[in-house]
């Protein structure tokens, strides 16, 4: 069995209404100035644990993220921001997007490198401000994964850092801060997990233990992402797609994705299409490519989203893909770039945009060529 390095953060605090617990963690640690990030519609959430830190004695600084997937130049100018106020703990309380965002803060407000020289995997040399993460989608698990994601928009590249240095001292995973997302960015943050944890299970350097955070990952957000969009309120639907984007980011680290995300890069780019959507769209034409490549998986995959044995393992394959295209149907995920208003005349340009990530296109069971890339997008017309 191959060596493989499992990166999490020191913490993980799982639970309804645990967020609360935050303040006396930061008093446990002597933080004495700290900068939250917080998205717009958490605002309100965040207040009392803002508050409960002021009565003690702690500076706080509050900065609102109000923009969508975060660029390199926003990420520049909030830097300064950070620097200025030189906080002694970094603390997001959002999305992915939020949670990337601050991670970079974290690293960088008080380093000698510079955001563009830490591109990369391993480049990153180091952090000495605390980082706290808070969750408040059931999608990316950036909470627990050494990964920081940012749009440069002079490219249209997705570029990642990538580095234990991002992993969180401690996050806060609560289920209860979910329950006000709107069914379409909760079906679409879901599915994006799922991406997460399907393109683990199926990769190249797919391992046994991370297999295990991935097939329990993929039944959790299966058996339960149609129940949260229809009643946001179910709070036990809320907490399994939690616990499956926790099992989605701990694959993140030491396996990571592959094609279905490298295809999705372009998307985001050029479209600013969400990354959750993309990923949705996408995945089971991916995964109809990449079946023949290890078939056996992808049966598994389909009875870990419910879909019983069929004549040979080919045949439950399909099916499982089929289910999952099911689910997203009955989330009110749109199925075709048509739909979203992608252009046939720009697929050649995706795809070129697709074939630069080969940082992630290394990792898919099934070689993905040029012609392919374009083959997959044009499907989805």
């Amino acid at each position: 069995m191959r060596s493989i390095n499992l990166l999490q953060p020191a913490e993980i605090v799982f639970g309804e209404n645990v967020f609360q617990r935050l303040p006396d963690y930061c008093q446990l640690k002597g933080y004495k100035r700290i900068a939250f990030i917080v998205a717009t519609p958490l605002l309100k959430a965040t207040a009392p644990v803002i508050e409960a830190l002021n009565e003690s004695g702690v500076q706080t600084n509050l900065m609102e993220y109000t923009i969508g997937e975060p660029t390199v130049e926003y990420v520049y100018d909030q830097l300064k921001v950070v620097t200025n106020f030189s906080p002694d703990c970094v603390v997001g309380v959002g999305g992915g997007s939020v949670l990337d965002t601050a991670k970079l803060y974290a690293a960088l407000h008080n380093s000698e490198q510079q955001l563009n020289e830490v591109f990369g995997n391993r480049i990153l040399s180091g952090r000495n401000t605390g980082l706290i993460c808070v969750p408040t989608t059931a999608g990316t698990g950036s909470e627990v994964s050494p990964n920081a994601i940012l749009l440069d928009e002079t490219t249209m590249e997705k570029k990642g850092v990538i580095s234990p240095y991002l992993v969180p001292d401690i996050c806060y995973i609560d289920p209860a801060l979910t329950a006000a997302l709107p069914a379409k960015i909760t079906a679409e943050t879901a599915m994006d997990a799922l991406s997460h944890c399907i393109e683990a299970f199926t990769n190249k350097n797919s391992h046994p233990i991370v297999d295990n955070y991935a097939l329990e990952g993929i039944r959790l957000i299966a058996a339960n992402l149609e129940a949260a969009c229809k009643d946001g309120n179910n709070i036990e639907a809320r907490g399994a797609l939690a616990l499956g984007s926790m099992y989605g980011g701990l694959c993140l680290g030491p396996v990571n994705t592959a094609a279905v995300h490298a295809l999705s890069y372009g998307l985001g780019g050029k479209y600013h299409v969400s990354h959750g959507l993309a990923n949705a769209i996408l995945l089971p034409e991916v995964m109809k490519f990449n079946v023949d490549a290890n078939i056996e998986k992808h049966r598994q995959i389909a009875l870990a989203v419910g879909v019983p044995d069929h004549a040979n393992a080919k045949e439950t394959a399909m099916k499982g893909i089929d289910r999952i295209q099911e689910i997203s149907v009955g989330c009110g995920i749109p199925q075709k770039l048509s739909e979203i208003n992608i252009r046939k005349e720009d697929v050649e340009e995706l795809a070129d945009l697709a074939m630069k990530v080969q940082r992630l296109l290394v990792n898919n069971p099934r070689e993905v060529k040029r012609e392919d890339a374009i083959k997959m997008y044009n499907n989805l017309f």
